[in-house]
C-alpha cells in the first residue's frame, strides 16, 4: 500500500550572496549587475557578443565608480564589487546561477524565447526572473516546462539610486519562488511592493500616463517641454519632469510599455501619443541613443 504523498518539500532559500546571471548588458542589465555585485555576488552579465557584454561591464563599472563618486560606496567596496562581475555570450554560463535575472528588450517573443532556452540550461531549483516593465508574467511562461519558477523582479533606472523592487507572481508563480526572489531583492537592499500581474503592473501604469498626457500636451501647444517639466517638477515635487523621465526610461521602452497597456486595458489614455512614435523612428531614444526629448552624449548600443 502506497504512502500518501505531502505537500512539496520548500525550495531552499538563495544563498546570502548567490551567483546571479543577468541576461542583456543595456542599460538596465548593466545596473541590475552592479547592484548585485556591490551586494556580494558573483554575476555574470550576459549579451549576444563579446562587444555588447564588454560595454555592459563597462556601463556597470562607471556606474560604480559615480556611486563612489556620490559618496554612497566606498572605493574599497566598489573595486571589490567591479572583482565579481564578468561577461557571458550566450545562456550556457546560467547552468551554475541561482538566480537568473533576464534584461532584454520589451519583446514578448524574445523573451519567451530566451526563458525556453533558459529553462534548458539552469538546475531544477534556479530562480528565473524577468525585469519586465510591463509585459505578463503568466505570458512570458507560456511553454514553459515549469512556469511556476518564473517571477517578475521589476528594477528601476539607476538601479543603484533607486530603492524599490516591483515583485510580480503569475498566475502559475510557485509561492517558494516568489518567497525566494523577495528575499534576494531585499538582500540587495531593496523595499519591495507587490503587485498582481496585469498589464504595466503599478508603476510602469502610473508612468506611462503621467508621459503620454506630457507628449499629448506638447503636441497640443498647452505649454513648452521646458515649461512641462518645470510644471511636474515644481508643482508635483516631482525630481525630474516628464520628459527628462521618458529620455532616462527611452522612448522606445515607454512606447513599448504604453503598446501593452492599450492592448491590455483598451483605454484610449494609453494609445501613443504620435510624437512618442516619431521620435523612435527617427532612432531619437533619449540617453541611450545620445538624444531624445534633450541631447545627450552618444552611447553605445547594448541590450536595454
Amino acid at each position: 500500500m502506497s504512502t500518501p504523498k505531502g505537500p512539496p518539500a520548500p525550495l531552499p532559500v538563495l544563498s546570502p550572496a548567490p551567483q546571479v546571471f543577468v541576461v542583456g548588458a543595456g542599460l538596465m542589465g548593466s545596473g541590475i549587475a552592479a547592484q548585485c555585485a556591490l551586494a556580494g555576488c558573483a554575476v555574470q552579465l550576459e549579451d549576444v557578443s563579446a562587444e555588447l557584454a564588454k560595454g555592459g561591464l563597462d556601463r556597470a563599472r562607471r556606474a560604480l565608480e559615480h556611486a563612489v563618486g556620490r559618496g554612497e560606496v566606498a572605493a574599497e567596496r566598489a573595486e571589490g564589487a567591479v572583482a565579481r562581475l564578468t561577461t557571458a555570450v550566450g545562456l550556457s554560463g546560467a547552468a551554475s546561477a541561482e538566480i537568473v535575472i533576464e534584461a532584454a528588450p520589451e519583446e514578448l517573443a524574445l523573451k519567451r524565447r530566451l526563458f525556453a532556452d533558459l529553462e534548458r540550461s539552469v538546475g531544477p531549483e534556479t530562480v528565473l526572473a524577468s525585469n519586465t516593465s510591463s509585459l505578463p508574467i503568466g505570458a512570458l511562461g507560456d511553454g514553459l516546462r515549469s512556469p511556476g519558477r518564473l517571477v517578475g523582479l521589476h528594477f528601476f533606472n539607476p538601479v543603484l539610486q533607486m530603492p524599490l523592487v516591483e515583485l510580480i507572481s503569475g498566475r502559475r508563480t510557485d509561492a517558494d519562488v516568489a518567497r525566494r526572489a523577495e528575499g534576494f531583492a531585499r538582500g540587495l537592499g531593496k523595499t519591495v511592493v507587490h503587485s498582481a500581474d496585469s498589464p504595466g503592473f503599478v508603476t510602469s501604469r502610473a508612468l506611462a500616463l503621467l508621459v503620454n498626457e506630457a507628449a499629448r500636451m506638447l503636441e497640443q501647444g498647452v505649454a513648452a517641454r521646458d515649461d512641462i517639466d518645470a510644471a511636474y517638477r515644481l508643482g508635483f515635487h516631482h525630481p525630474m519632469g516628464p520628459f527628462e523621465l521618458v529620455d532616462l526610461v527611452g522612448i522606445d521602452t515607454t512606447v513599448a510599455i504604453l503598446d501593452v497597456l492599450f492592448d491590455g486595458l483598451h483605454d484610449e489614455r494609453y494609445r501613443a501619443a504620435p510624437v512618442l512614435r516619431k521620435m523612435v523612428a527617427e532612432g531619437r531614444l533619449g540617453r541611450k541613443s545620445g538624444e531624445g526629448f534633450y541631447a545627450y552624449p552618444s552611447r553605445g548600443p547594448g541590450r536595454t
